[in-house]
């Protein structure tokens, strides 16, 4: 009885670790290439949805280094309805190199008044920052 129990026990254990071991894993992979191109990496000013892609466009950016040699950056969104919208915006700040400093800035609330333009401004908070993106989607 024993003999048999330890050679079910032994049977089970084999047939455990031969499932558990084989893979149907071909080894390693390429990356796969985004279905949209890296916009965030290119342009300045990033809309991020098809509501604010429809209603905003921006009309203008300009960059400044302040004395402490922080980047700062303004904005100009424009709506493009003749109706208030209101959207969210944010910073994000890169080195020269383009990659993220780990600067990035809260969303902030702002309110487009019918066919007007509005400006967001945003300052970095070091001076790593050479380089940036704007980031706008619609208010939840």
């Amino acid at each position: 009885m024993k003999n048999s129990k330890r050679s079910i026990l032994a049977a089970g254990a084999a047939v455990l670790l031969v499932a558990g071991c084989s893979t149907h894993d071909k080894g390693p992979y390429l990356p796969e290439w985004p279905k949209t191109p890296a916009y965030e990496t290119r342009e300045p000013v990033v809309l991020l949805d098809p509501g604010v892609q429809y209603s905003v466009t921006y009309s203008g950016v300009q960059e400044q280094t302040l004395p402490d040699g922080r980047l700062q950056v303004v904005v100009h969104l424009r709506n493009r309805e003749n109706r208030r919208i209101e959207v969210q915006a944010n910073c994000v700040f890169k080195d020269q190199n383009g990659f993220l400093t780990g600067d990035e800035t809260p969303f902030k609330m702002l309110i487009l008044t019918e066919n007007a333009t509005e400006d967001a401004i945003f300052t970095s908070m070091n001076n790593l920052a050479k380089k940036f993106t704007v980031r706008v989607r619609q208010a939840r």
